[in-house]
Parts: structure tokens; sequence; C-alpha cells
């Protein structure tokens, strides 16, 4: 487990690509897992209130469990996608390419987590 708290992508992204690749997971797995992390700690950025939002990075069983939390009590939610817009597409992305996602309310905030099963 590693536990940050920055508001470095570059740092988040290239520690969970240390992390998988540890564990020998496929180029394409490792991508999809940073680019949903990379869609969290936007959205605690922009709609958390959080400028350096905690990221926790969990590997157990082959399964990789990513959560990032923000200071924010609104829970979020998947918009119906509307082609037309500049935004709300993050978590139908996160959806897509994760096995399983959600929320976990604190006593402050949040953490937005998400799971993805290892190469088989």
């Amino acid at each position: 487990m590693r536990n940050l708290n920055t508001p470095s992508l570059t740092l988040s992204r290239d520690t969970l690509e240390d992390t998988l690749t540890l564990v020998s997971w496929s180029p394409s797995r490792i991508a999809d897992a940073q680019l949903c992390l990379v869609e969290l700690i936007t959205n605690a950025w922009r709609h958390g209130d959080t400028p350096a939002p905690g990221v926790v990075i969990l590997f157990r069983d082959n399964t990789l469990r990513v959560g990032v939390s923000d200071r924010s009590s609104t829970l979020p939610e998947q918009r119906e996608l509307d082609p037309l817009a500049e935004s709300g597409r993050g978590l139908h992305l996160v959806a897509a390419l994760t096995h399983r996602w959600g929320v976990s309310p604190q006593k402050l905030g949040k953490i937005v987590w998400f799971e993805l099963d290892g190469d088989a």
C-alpha cells in the first residue's frame, strides 16, 4: 500500500505505474489505471475543494484498488452523456475501464475509488 498526499499528477501516475510494473501488469492495463487515477484526482481538484487530494494505492490478490479523497461531502454521479458538453465524461470512463468503482463517505469528505483486476 502506498499513501500519497500531493497535487502532482506526475508523481501519482509514476507511483501507480511503478507498482503495477513490479507485478507485471500489461502496459495497456497500466494505462487504463493511470487514466482513471488522473480522472479522480482532477475531480477532487475541480469539484472537491481539495488542492492536494489523498491518494491510496492498494494491491492485493492481483486486484488494484485506488482511492482518492477530497473534502467535499457531495457525492459524484454519472450524468447522462451530452455529446456537445465540454465535461462530464470522466466517471463514464472510470466505469468503462475498471471492474468496480464507488464512493465511500467519510466524516470530512469522501473517497472515490476504483478496482481493477490484474491480467489473467
